[in-house]
């Protein structure tokens, strides 16, 4: 099939405004913080939709879209997804996971016990589809996965936290249960959890800092 065109809707910003924005966007998401302490306060639908859709516009290879959302605010799902996690995490605790591995994290006190999970208004479950299939039930292969997922991803995470809500990625290791609870194909493979909701009142993090803009870009 042929390729077809249509004109690009673009009206150039000036570039005082330009910088006015990614200005305001970097104030914005500097502020992100990965969250651990959720209230159970609820988050209108329409909220993480939208957050959903916006995921969706990112781009991809050959824009075929190679991912799936399933956005989960169901208590008895939750709770299933809360105890098959906690069962992988407590394995990767207890020995699956090497000494400098658990060193690299104890700065953050992460441990087996997810509670966030049950207590956060909504999970959001990210899958990546190694393969398509069409409307004659063909496999359609996927290219560059890995990476169209990835920046789905950021986007979401972007509109939760511009949206006003905090949010944690969370990738228990293995998470296939994901796909048994969710009732998901064998084409998709669970990528992560994009736990969000509003932080509790008492909510805390840890004292960190980021890199130096030097320690991580060059501009030439």
């Amino acid at each position: 099939m042929p390729a077809r065109f249509q004109p690009l809707a673009y009206a150039p910003p000036e570039p005082g405004e330009m910088l006015r924005r990614v200005r305001a966007f970097y104030e914005r998401m500097r502020t992100r913080r990965s969250v651990r302490d959720f209230s159970d306060r609820p988050v209108p639908r329409e909220v993480i939709e939208l957050a959903i859709r916006t995921a969706a516009s990112a781009p991809s290879g050959a824009n075929q879209q190679p991912w799936f959302f399933v956005a989960v605010s169901d208590p008895a799902t939750k709770r299933k997804i809360r105890l098959a996690a906690e069962e992988e995490e407590r394995r990767f605790y207890s020995g699956r996971a090497p000494g400098e591995w658990l060193a690299a994290l104890d700065h953050l006190g992460t441990g087996p016990e997810k509670p966030f999970l049950e207590t956060a208004p909504w999970l959001i479950a990210v899958f990546a589809q190694a393969y398509g299939v069409d409307e004659r039930g063909r496999r359609v292969k996927h290219y560059y996965v890995q990476e169209s997922v990835g920046i789905a991803s950021g986007f979401l995470i972007a509109a939760l936290h511009s949206a006003g809500l905090a949010t944690l990625t969370h990738t228990p290791s293995p998470m296939n249960f994901l796909r048994e609870i969710l009732g998901r194909p064998a084409n998709e493979r669970p990528v992560m959890l994009v736990v969000t909701g509003y932080p509790a009142g008492d909510a805390q993090v840890p004292v960190i800092s980021k890199k130096a803009f030097d320690e991580t870009a060059r501009i030439v």
